[in-house]
């Protein structure tokens, strides 16, 4: 397998869709799977302290933060280099939505052929 040189997918940054009542779920999630938090069950990838990356699963009320996408979920993938990455997805004619720095981590969002929207995040420092 070649090596992949330059800004790169790092990992799966977690998985939101849309549920009926997103604090039940996340009580089910908590109680049942012994996993919480700040912004849903949250995977951390190791027990370092410090900047440690993580995977979540997000639940949502309605599926305003997933449009535009149309498939009724959406995935979020870690990137090392964000501004990088929407870079080389520009050069190969991908539409980049939008972006946005909100502190605690970069965000872009484009869609893929099947119209489920992809949000890209490189994290800034460790959740608190």
């Amino acid at each position: 397998m070649a090596k992949i040189t330059g800004p790169k997918i790092t990992g799966l940054g977690g998985v939101f869709y849309v549920v009926k009542d997103p604090e039940a779920t996340r009580a089910w999630y908590r109680d049942v799977l012994g996993i919480d938090g700040e912004y849903g069950p949250q995977l951390n990838w190791s027990e370092e302290t410090g900047d440690k990356p993580y995977s979540l699963i997000s639940h949502f009320k309605d599926d305003e933060y997933l449009k535009p996408g149309t498939g009724g979920f959406m995935i979020n993938l870690r990137v090392d280099d964000l501004d990088g990455f929407v870079a080389q997805l520009k050069g190969k004619g991908v539409e980049v939505l939008d972006s946005v720095d909100e502190g605690y981590g970069k965000f872009a969002w484009l869609l893929d052929p099947d119209g489920v929207k992809i949000e890209l995040w490189q994290q800034v420092e460790a959740p608190e």
